[in-house]
């Protein structure tokens, strides 16, 4: 999929998130719902960073085209370091280490010890992030012809403004792991569940997604699971901006309603 759906995907399976958080009698606090639905929104375009013309390459400059740079060329050496005989050798590593659930479960990890371990200032400096990613994804249109330094400063105002009301007491700093010195542990879980979403929503397309890495299957490691051939589309098609996108729209309002107790 593209990068608006993506986003858009990823805030909907947050607040959907919230909504079993809240069935489970372990609700969210709104702050938490709502500063988990821009971090997974931006944490659904991540997996991308291993192709130089996505969304995430322009969001900070030549520093985010530098890392995708690096990142495909990671994901390339391990993809032909761990294929299966029967995989083709490849020269670029989009659609390949960044879209499997280790990574997903890595860059989550990480970003929650940086939250646990970095303080006040490594939380603001990953709320910034998901907050340009968010932007850049939902806001795609407005993004792209206003200027990189409007969308950054919209990017720290909004982390400054969430860190300080989720700081707090009841709004959610602590929340899930609900312990002195592990505020903000739960940053990784929207981070984790972008980056999954991310990989679903491309195994609804044509080429699939290698998601089960590194688990064989077909005698495959990089298995491109998907849907039924029939049933997928080309990345950008109109099923993805006349059915998906409406539908993560209506489910993600749903998921709200439930979250905070409404219905």
């Amino acid at each position: 999929m593209m990068g608006p759906a993506h986003s858009l995907s990823g805030a909907a399976a947050w607040l959907g998130v919230g909504a079993a958080a809240a069935w489970l009698e372990n609700p969210m606090p709104w702050p938490v719902l709502l500063a988990g639905m821009l971090i997974c929104s931006g944490a659904a375009l991540a997996p991308d960073l291993d192709q130089k013309s996505a969304t995430i390459s322009r969001a900070f400059g030549p520093l985010s085209r530098a890392l995708c740079g690096i990142i495909d060329t990671v994901s390339t050496a391990v993809y032909n370091a761990t294929r299966g005989k029967g995989e083709r050798q490849r020269s670029g590593g989009h659609r390949t280490l960044t879209h499997t659930w280790p990574w997903a479960l890595f860059i989550g990890g990480g970003f929650s010890a940086i939250a646990y371990f970095g303080g006040r200032w490594a939380v603001l400096v990953i709320l910034f992030i998901h907050m340009v990613l968010a932007v850049e994804g939902l806001l795609w249109r407005a993004a792209r012809v206003s200027s990189d330094v409007l969308v950054w400063l919209l990017g720290a105002t909004s982390a400054w403004m969430l860190v300080e009301i989720l700081d707090r007491p009841g709004n959610g700093a602590d929340w899930l792991f609900g312990a002195d010195g592990r505020e903000y542990l739960w940053l990784g879980v929207p981070i984790v569940v972008g980056a999954l979403v991310h990989n679903i929503g491309d195994a609804l397309t044509v080429s699939g997604c290698p998601v089960l890495w590194p688990i064989p299957i077909a005698g495959k490691r990089w298995y491109p699971l998907g849907t039924p051939h029939f049933m997928r589309f080309r990345a950008g098609a109109w099923v993805e901006n006349a059915v998906l996108m409406p539908a993560f729209m209506v489910l993600g309002g749903a998921g709200s309603l439930v979250a905070l107790g409404v219905v």
